[in-house]
């Protein structure tokens, strides 16, 4: 069986579909890794999947929450959606707190929240026969962590302003070590654009090697022997979550640390 096909192959008219997104959106060039691969429309269906979970959830649960005054604040008695969203946000946000402290933690916790979300349920979704993770294509991923690049830089100018730009050039700002500086700038250049490769072929390989596994001992044996990878599944879908959010919270964390340090000491110089 081919490892592309889903439950959306069956309906009809789909093949054309795909054929037809194929002839303009197919890559037809070849560099290192990236050679013949084959086309397909699936990723990008089961993400919008994800997306329309999520949305419907998250309007599920604020639905629930708004009209509930004060009994909205306890905790469901049962275990169920909300209390398995309420459980990820508070583990996401918790993380984030014992990286960049809580005030920042909530600042940033629309844009860090909803990637964990995202990726969490993304991964999860290769663990249903039929399905494939949108997560496991370097497509994906990249995209994911190229917002994660760019936002990271907007914030760190939003907290420094252009200033933000002096630590690609070392701790040393002197006309003499002009050498040194440009040495520096270009290691953090480099460094820069890696993170979000390191993210996105991370993600894509723990991911794409766990759906490999499970769909194989699906199509050996498909009743009770899956369920043990499905359960070490689960994990390496918490796992990467978790990995993925902290990695950003610290490239964010590091690129306004320097800014908030600076408001901190203005606002004490005021005070005094």
């Amino acid at each position: 069986m081919n490892p592309h096909h889903t439950w959306f192959h069956l309906l009809p008219g789909y093949a054309r579909l795909e054929e037809f997104a194929g002839h303009y959106l197919a890559r037809d060039w070849r560099w290192m890794m990236f050679q013949d691969s084959h086309f397909t429309l699936s990723h990008v269906l089961m993400a919008l999947l994800v997306f329309v979970f999520l949305g419907g959830g998250a309007i599920w649960y604020r639905a629930s929450v708004a009209g509930a005054g004060e009994a909205g604040l306890v905790p469901p008695p049962h275990f169920g959606m909300r209390a398995l969203l309420e459980m990820l946000l508070d583990a996401v946000l918790g993380m984030m707190e014992g990286v960049m402290g809580r005030e920042q933690a909530r600042r940033y916790l629309p844009l860090i929240g909803t990637l964990a979300f995202l990726i969490f349920f993304s991964n999860l979704l290769g663990l249903i026969p039929g399905f494939l993770p949108p997560t496991d294509t370097l497509k994906t991923n990249l995209a994911l962590s190229l917002s994660v690049f760019v936002m990271t830089h907007v914030y760190g100018i939003q907290a420094q302003g252009l200033a933000y730009f002096k630590h690609f050039f070392g701790p040393i700002l002197k006309w003499y070590a002009l050498p040194l500086m440009l040495l520096m700038f270009v290691i953090e250049i480099i460094s820069h654009l890696a993170r979000p490769v390191s993210l996105a072929l991370r993600l894509m390989g723990n991911i794409a090697a766990d759906h490999k596994v499970v769909a194989a001992f699906f199509a050996l044996v498909p009743l009770l022997i899956p369920l043990p990878f499905m359960l070490l599944g689960v994990l390496v879908a918490i796992v990467q979550t978790l990995v993925f959010s902290l990695l950003t919270t610290v490239y964010i964390g590091m690129a306004v640390a320097h800014g908030d340090h600076e408001e901190h000491g203005h606002a004490e110089a005021h005070g005094h």
